[in-house]
């Protein structure tokens, strides 16, 4: 995929959700349909020949990323939510944000024993959401055959801490402080 144009589809934000930090809106990814079909493509291109049970999407923007690539390679789908949001029994990871610690939550029958799973999320900064995820798939008996974001942010330790759990993460554009590298 073309990073000069995925980028130009990228509305960036300047000073949300507050003063000094630039946030990366890939809603709009979404509303242009040839866009998202590429996107789509080249994530699922990666698990051709696979056999994948579960798309697993973290809360909110990795649902859009997790019901269209599950779609497309005939699997399940499970979600991540913040703590409270899910009706039935959980299993939650609490991490560190940089904020203070937050609780993440799934149902806790979602991912059943041997399940080939793979995660998405929109973007990866400091890797604490998606090593939640994955605590709670691995705790559920999964086995972890992917994690797709669309957006690293290689100025922040995300990939380094994922790496470091040896975990290989999968994206689509790298953003060093604000500009566009090819991968």
């Amino acid at each position: 995929m073309d990073k000069i144009y995925l980028d130009q589809r990228i509305r960036k934000i300047p000073n949300f959700p507050k003063k000094g930090i630039l946030f990366y809106d890939v809603t709009t990814i979404f509303e242009d349909a040839g866009c998202f079909k590429k996107m789509i493509d080249e994530m699922a291109a990666r698990y051709e020949g696979q056999k994948i049970d579960k798309v697993v999407g973290i809360d909110a923007r990795g649902f859009l990323l997790a019901a269209t690539l599950a779609y497309k390679l005939g699997a399940g789908i499970s979600v991540v939510r913040k703590k409270g949001k899910l009706p039935s029994r959980c299993i939650s990871s609490t991490y560190e944000k940089e904020y203070g610690p937050d609780t993440v939550e799934m149902h806790d029958d979602t991912i059943k024993p041997e399940e080939k799973v793979i995660i998405a999320d929109d973007l990866l900064a400091t890797g604490g959401t998606m090593l939640a995820a994955v605590e709670m798939v691995k705790k559920m008996g999964g086995e972890i055959a992917g994690i797709e974001f669309i957006i690293n942010l290689s100025f922040l330790p995300g990939l380094k801490k994922l790496e470091e759990a040896g975990y290989r993460a999968n994206f689509l554009i790298d953003y060093i402080s604000e500009k566009v590298t090819t991968i």
